[in-house]
């Protein structure tokens, strides 16, 4: 018998890159003209500290909240 407490994790996948994509693309957008004398790396890892958090604290609680009955579906 499959738990269904869990999201389903295509679902889950899916509404994840739904955000990552565009958040993503804007940061590095409006950021990486800033950024031009740092190295790559270190660009990457400025990207990460502001999306990770967005992610944690913002966007998962949020699709867990909006869309708790489709991920279990």
């Amino acid at each position: 018998m499959e738990n269904n407490s869990q999201p389903k994790k295509y679902k889950f996948a899916f509404l994840i890159w739904l955000f990552i994509y565009p958040v993503f693309t804007l940061l590095s957008k409006s950021l990486m003209p800033l950024m031009t004398e740092i190295p790559s790396l270190l660009q990457n890892f400025i990207l990460s500290l502001i999306l990770v958090p967005l992610m944690v604290w913002g966007y998962i609680p949020y699709i867990n909240k909006r869309f708790f009955n489709w991920l279990r579906k």
